[in-house]
Parts: structure tokens; C-alpha cells; sequence
């Protein structure tokens, strides 16, 4: 399926309907600046049922911004339903209907009885999302964003600000690159480190981390912010994602396809934490999302473009 361009003169999105109807760049047309991050390895553009693992998630990860639903994080199995990594609608076809007010993406899912409409639209300086997920039967999901920034945000040093005021580092993620302590936690902006205190304001090069930012607020926001003032402000609705990961990727994976070569910071709202899918995250005591039969929820997100 061919991508879907929105522009309002101030902003232009591409979108993948055919691929996880995936945001995949998002430029800010005064400045010419790219907002969201890129791979430096070639990916395909054909849909999958599934990822079954992370390695071949990446063959379909571009960068920008997939959902991650019903499941994020490791591919597992759930009772008698199998779940692929980040989910079957980060790689799967959307259907695609275009109106004067963006773009609505649907999906009736596989894996578990829900159908998710996504509505895509710009205004002014500002990207929004609305989604709304109906099901047709009982499941338990986790539901999440992958906002990945990077592009222009990160052609040098750049600060991270968030709503959050505590701090989780992932305990099942510790590469050789990552400065964090496993599992640890500490107050906004400040995680304990193998080297000594980590400040996750000022996201250091040659890293590779993962950790949660939780006690929000009744309005969670993070933004990233290049030292000139562009930058990106993203805001989301505390229900259903009372949460985010934060995923640094600044050159400190250096295993294919990665070879140190990648510079992205997500920000991915989410119903769950650890993110380590839905079947052990439910196993280590997370909070996963149960939908009964004819329940529907709403959440919206939003993207700024920030000035300089």
C-alpha cells in the first residue's frame, strides 16, 4: 500500500498504512528539519503476520513511530495466544481511509478479539493520534506508543524533560553500553549508574539504556530538546498509559544491525511495565490491561514541534 502524505504547510507526516501503519517521518517545513529518528540498515516494506523475535522486528523497523498492541516488548506466549515482539499491529496492514481532517487507520486483530481505529491529523505545529479500541470479546493486552525521535532533534547534544518525577531502569535489559545498574530507581533525572550517577536529562553518547518513567501526573508529557530550542513535546492521556519507556540509543549497540551507527531516543507511552511482554510482564507483577467483552477506551497523544 502506497504511504499516505498529510501536510498542513506547517508539518508533513508520511504514514504506512501497509506496514503497521507506522508514522514514518515527520518534518517541520520552516526549518526543513526531520523530527523523527531513521535506521542505518535496510528494511523491508512487506507486512508481517507477526515479528516472532526482536531480529526480525527490525527487519520492518524504519525508525518513526509503529503502535505496539495488543503486546510490547518480547515476542511470548499468552495462555493458547501467541504474541509477536512489539505486537501484531506494528507490522501488519491497516486499513487506510483519507478525510478532509487526516487519515484513520483500522485494524480487526488476530491475535485477540479487538478492533483499534488509529485518526491521524495535523494543526499547526501539532501531530495528534486518537485511538479507539473496542472488544469483541474478553483478552488481556498491553498497549503502548514507540515514538522514536531523532533525525535533526539529534545532530548534537540534546535534553530530555518529562512530567515524571521517578525513575526505573530496566532490570532485564543491560548491554555492554548501558551506564545504568539493573532494576535500580531513583528520582527524576537521576538513576544509579555502574560508573556512578546517570543524569537521563543530558542522554550521553555511545549508550544504550532502557528504563521507566513513572509518577507522571494527571497530564503526562516528555520532551527532547536540541540546545538552538527545536525540539518535540509529547503529551498523552494518563489512562490508558499511566507510564513510558524511555529507550536511548545513541551509537552503544554495536551487534548487526546496529553497528554503533544509530542515534534514537524513544518515548513510548504504555499501559506496562517491565517491558518485556505481555506474558512476563504479567508473571513479575506488572499492571496489563484486561478488556471485557464489549468494552471500549480512548487515549489520545499528541506531538509539538518545538521552535527554535
Amino acid at each position: 500500500m502506497t504511504p499516505v502524505i498529510l501536510d498542513n504547510g506547517t508539518l508533513r507526516a508520511t504514514v504506512t498504512p501497509g506496514l503497521g501503519g507506522t508514522i514514518t517521518a515527520l518534518g517541520h517545513l520552516a526549518t526543513g528539519a526531520g523530527l523523527l529518528a531513521g535506521t542505518p540498515w535496510t528494511t523491508t516494506c512487506d507486512p508481517l503476520a507477526f515479528a516472532p523475535d526482536e531480529a526480525t522486528w527490525l527487519t520492518r523497523f524504519s525508525g518513526g513511530w509503529p503502535v505496539m498492541f495488543p503486546n510490547a516488548g518480547d515476542a511470548c506466549e499468552d495462555g493458547a495466544v501467541r504474541h509477536g515482539f512489539h505486537g501484531e499491529g506494528s507490522v501488519t496492514p491497516w486499513k487506510a481511509d483519507r478525510d478532509a481532517g487526516g487519515l484513520t487507520l483500522t485494524r480487526r486483530f488476530d491475535a485477540v478479539p479487538v478492533t483499534m481505529t488509529r485518526h491521524i491529523a495535523l494543526d499547526g505545529p501539532c501531530l495528534s493520534v486518537r485511538e479507539t479500541v473496542t472488544a469483541h470479546g474478553p483478552c488481556t493486552v498491553v498497549w503502548g506508543q514507540h515514538i522514536t525521535l531523532g533525525g535533526d532533534l539529534l545532530t548534537g547534544p540534546a535534553s530530555l524533560q518529562t512530567s515524571a518525577t521517578r525513575l526505573i531502569a530496566c532490570a532485564d535489559f543491560a548491554p555492554p553500553r548501558s551506564p545504568l545498574l539493573p532494576g535500580g530507581s531513583g528520582a527524576w533525572p537521576i538513576l544509579p549508574g555502574r560508573c556512578g550517577l546517570v543524569d537521563l536529562s543530558r542522554p550521553p553518547e555511545g549508550i544504550a539504556l532502557l528504563a521507566c518513567l513513572a509518577d507522571l501526573g494527571p497530564r503526562p508529557w516528555a520532551s527532547l530538546m536540541r540546545a538552538d530550542g527545536l525540539g518535540a513535546r509529547i503529551g498523552w492521556s494518563a489512562d490508558p498509559w499511566p507510564l513510558a519507556w524511555v529507550w536511548v540509543e545513541t551509537g552503544g549497540t554495536t551487534d548487526p544491525p546496529w553497528k554503533g551507527q544509530a542515534r534514537m531516543i524513544a518515548i513510548e507511552p504504555c499501559t506496562t511495565w517491565p517491558a518485556t511482554g505481555l506474558a512476563a510482564a504479567r508473571a513479575a507483577g506488572g499492571r496489563v490491561l484486561t478488556l471485557a467483552a464489549g468494552e471500549i477506551r480512548h487515549a489520545q497523544i499528541t506531538l509539538t514541534v518545538l521552535e527554535p
